[in-house]
C-alpha cells in the first residue's frame, strides 16, 4: 500500500502544477467593442500613456456644450488638471467631467521601475475614466461627463496635500436649465480608499446616477499571454469579483453581466490589484455591472482581454461611496473588514497560507530580504516537519529491510486469483509478518500527507502575496514573482530533486522506481516559469530534506535486508 501512496501523492503534485498551467489558462478575447460598457455615453477624451507621469499634462477634447440648450452658470472655462498627493498614491483629476485621470502608487513600481499607474492607459483613447456618471437622460449624462467643473477652493495649480491629514476636493457645475452637480472626493493620509460623494439635481429633483469605473486595471503584470513553460501564465488576468455570501465570487471575463444584491463589495482585481466598490452598509442592495473590454492590436496580441469595464449603482441615491484603489496587500485590507482579505485568492488553504505570510512577515522584519526570509522560514517549517519525516524514513527503512519476507510471501500465492479465499491467507501472513517485525505500513505515508498542507499552503502563498511582487533577492534573482531569467534555481532544483529521489529509501518494483526518477526532470521543465521565489523555497526545503535523510543514514546505518 505504501508505494502505492507515495506514487498518488507525486502523481497529485503533477497534475496540480500541471491543471494550473494548462488547464486553467487566461480567457480567450472576447468580442466585445471597447467602450461597451453599462449606460455608456460620454465623449471621447485622451488617455495618457502607461508610463506617462501624472504630473504631466494630458490633452483633453475640445469644450463641449454642457447640455443641448443649457449653457454653464456655475463651472470653468478652461481644462485643468487637479493632484492630489498622499503618502501612498498620488491622483490626478481633470475637471471636465470630475474624473480621475492617474492613480499612481509610490510603493510599487512597473516593469520600467516607475511608479505603478492603476487607471489603465492601453485600455485606448475612448476607455471610460473611473468616477463617470451615467443617467438614463443621455443628455444629462453627456453635461454630466463633459462639462468643466468648477474646483473647490485649496485646489490651486500646486497639488493639495493630503500626507498630514484628511484632504477633501469638490467639483461644481450648474447649467441654465437647472442641472446642478457636485461631486467630492476625500482622501486620507495613507492607504488606498477613496470617499467618494455625487449629489445631482434637475429642476428640484435628485438624480441616482450610476458610478462607472470604466477598465481595470492598470498593472502591467495582469497581461493575457498564452501559456508555456516560459511564460508567467499562473498571473491571474483582470476579472469582475463580487462578495457573496462570505465568499468572493470570480466571475467569467468574457461576457457582459449585472448582479444585484447587498453584497459587501463588488469590482475587478488581477493577480495582485483590485479596484472595488466597499458597501458599507452592507444591507444597502446595489447593482454591479460589468463587461470585457478588448483592444485590437495586431503587433501585441497578448493586449487582447486584458480589461473589464464596471459601474455600480444604488437602488437610491448615496450621499458618498467608499472606493478601495490599491494592493491586495493583507494588512491593507484586513484593516478594511476582515472579509476583504479574500479577494487574496490563496484558495482552499487559506487558513495555513495566511498565517504563513504572517510568518514570513515576522521574519523579514529581523531579515530584511524577502529571498532570505524565504530560505529562513523554509528552514523554520522543515525544523517543525522533522520528526514527521524522521517517522516515515524510519518506517520506510523498516519496510525496505522486510522487503525480501514480502516478496516470498506473494511469490507463493502468485498462482492465485484476487478474488480466491486463498489470497486470505497470504494477506494474514503480511499482517502477522509487520507484526512480528514491529512494522506499520501506515506510518511511511501518513506523516508525508501531514506534510502536504504545508506545501500547497506555501506555493500559494507565494504565488499570490504581493509582497513577493518585485522583491530583490541576490544577484541574478531581482524578482522574486517573476522566473528565474537564467533558469538557474530550477535546474539545481530538478538536481536537487533527482539526488533527494535516489537516495530515498524505496520498496517499489522497478517500473515504478523508474517513473518516480522520471519525476524531477519534470517538475524541472514546469518550474522554469514558476516565481522564483516559490522556487527557492522548494530547493531549499529539498536540500533540507536530504540532510535529513544522511542524519538518518547516520543515526541507523545502512539498511539491512532481513532474508527470507
Amino acid at each position: 500500500m505504501e508505494r502505492r501512496v507515495l506514487l498518488a501523492i507525486t502523481l497529485s503534485f503533477l497534475v496540480l502544477f500541471l491543471f494550473q498551467r494548462f488547464v486553467a489558462p487566461p480567457p480567450e478575447p472576447a468580442t466585445v467593442a471597447t467602450n461597451q460598457s453599462a449606460a455608456t455615453s460620454t465623449a471621447p477624451s485622451t488617455v495618457a500613456p502607461a508610463n506617462q507621469s501624472p504630473s504631466t499634462p494630458s490633452s483633453v477634447a475640445p469644450p463641449a456644450p454642457a447640455a443641448a440648450g443649457a449653457d454653464l452658470v456655475v463651472g470653468d472655462t478652461a481644462d485643468r488638471e487637479i493632484i492630489v498627493d498622499t503618502t501612498t498614491v498620488r491622483a490626478v483629476f481633470t475637471n471636465r467631467g470630475a474624473r480621475l485621470l492617474h492613480w499612481t502608487l509610490k510603493s510599487y513600481k512597473n516593469d520600467l521601475g516607475a511608479p505603478l499607474e492603476l487607471v489603465p492607459g492601453g485600455a485606448g483613447p475612448e476607455a471610460i475614466k473611473p468616477f463617470t456618471l451615467a443617467v438614463d437622460d443621455a443628455a444629462v449624462t453627456q453635461a454630466l461627463n463633459n462639462s468643466l467643473y468648477q474646483v473647490g477652493d485649496g485646489a490651486g495649480s500646486a497639488p493639495v496635500d493630503a500626507t498630514k491629514q484628511a484632504a477633501t476636493v469638490t467639483f461644481e457645475m450648474t447649467t441654465s436649465d437647472g442641472l446642478s452637480v457636485k461631486k467630492s472626493f476625500t482622501f486620507q493620509p495613507a492607504g488606498y480608499v477613496l470617499s467618494f460623494g455625487a449629489v445631482i439635481e434637475r429642476g428640484g429633483q435628485r438624480l441616482n446616477p450610476s458610478v462607472q469605473w470604466g477598465p481595470g486595471l492598470g498593472d502591467d503584470i495582469a497581461r493575457a499571454k498564452p501559456a508555456s513553460f516560459f511564460s508567467p501564465s499562473y498571473n491571474t488576468p483582470a476579472q469582475a469579483i463580487i462578495h457573496v455570501d462570505g465568499k468572493v465570487e470570480r466571475l467569467a471575463v468574457t461576457t457582459a453581466g449585472s448582479q444585484e444584491g447587498a453584497n459587501l463589495y463588488a469590482g475587478v482585481d488581477d493577480h495582485y490589484f483590485v479596484s472595488m466598490l466597499l458597501n458599507d452598509e452592507a444591507g444597502a442592495p446595489f447593482q454591479f455591472r460589468h463587461a470585457p473590454v478588448v483592444v485590437p492590436s495586431p503587433t501585441e496580441a497578448e493586449m487582447i482581454g486584458r480589461y473589464v469595464d464596471y459601474s455600480v449603482r444604488y437602488q437610491v441615491p448615496r450621499d458618498s461611496m467608499r472606493f478601495y484603489f490599491g494592493p491586495k496587500a493583507l494588512d491593507e485590507l484586513r484593516a478594511i473588514n476582515s472579509e476583504a482579505v479574500r479577494v487574496i485568492n490563496y484558495g482552499i488553504f487559506s487558513w495555513l497560507a495566511v498565517p504563513l505570510l504572517g510568518g514570513l512577515k515576522w521574519v523579514h522584519q529581523y531579515v530584511g530580504n524577502w529571498g532570505w526570509s524565504i530560505v529562513v522560514l523554509t528552514f523554520l517549517i522543515n525544523l517543525a516537519m522533522f520528526p514527521l519525516r524522521q517517522m516515515s524514513v524510519v518506517s520506510m527503512r523498516k519496510m525496505q529491510a522486510i522487503q525480501p519476507q514480502m516478496k516470498a510471501i506473494q511469490d507463493r500465492y502468485a498462482k492465485y486469483k484476487v478474488t480466491d479465499p486463498e489470497r486470505q491467507k497470504m494477506n494474514a501472513e503480511v499482517m502477522a509478518l509487520y507484526k512480528a517485525k514491529g512494522v506499520n505500513p501506515a506510518a511511511g505515508c501518513v506523516p508525508m500527507l501531514l506534510t502536504l498542507p504545508f506545501l500547497f499552503a506555501f506555493y500559494q502563498m507565494l504565488s499570490q502575496s504581493i509582497e513577493i511582487r518585485g522583491a530583490h533577492f541576490t544577484l541574478w534573482l531581482t524578482n522574486l514573482s517573476a522566473p528565474d531569467p537564467w533558469f538557474i534555481m530550477p535546474v539545481l532544483n530538478g538536481a536537487a530533486q533527482f539526488w533527494q529521489q535516489k537516495m530515498t529509501p524505496s520498496t517499489m518494483d522497478p517500473a515504478q522506481a523508474k517513473v518516480m526518477m522520471f519525476m524531477p526532470i519534470m517538475f524541472m521543465f514546469m518550474s522554469l516559469s514558476f516565481p522564483s521565489g516559490l522556487v527557492v523555497y522548494w530547493l531549499v526545503s529539498t536540500v533540507l530534506t536530504i540532510g535529513q535523510q544522511y542524519l538518518t543514514n547516520y543515526m541507523m546505518g545502512s539498511p539491512k535486508p532481513v532474508k527470507a
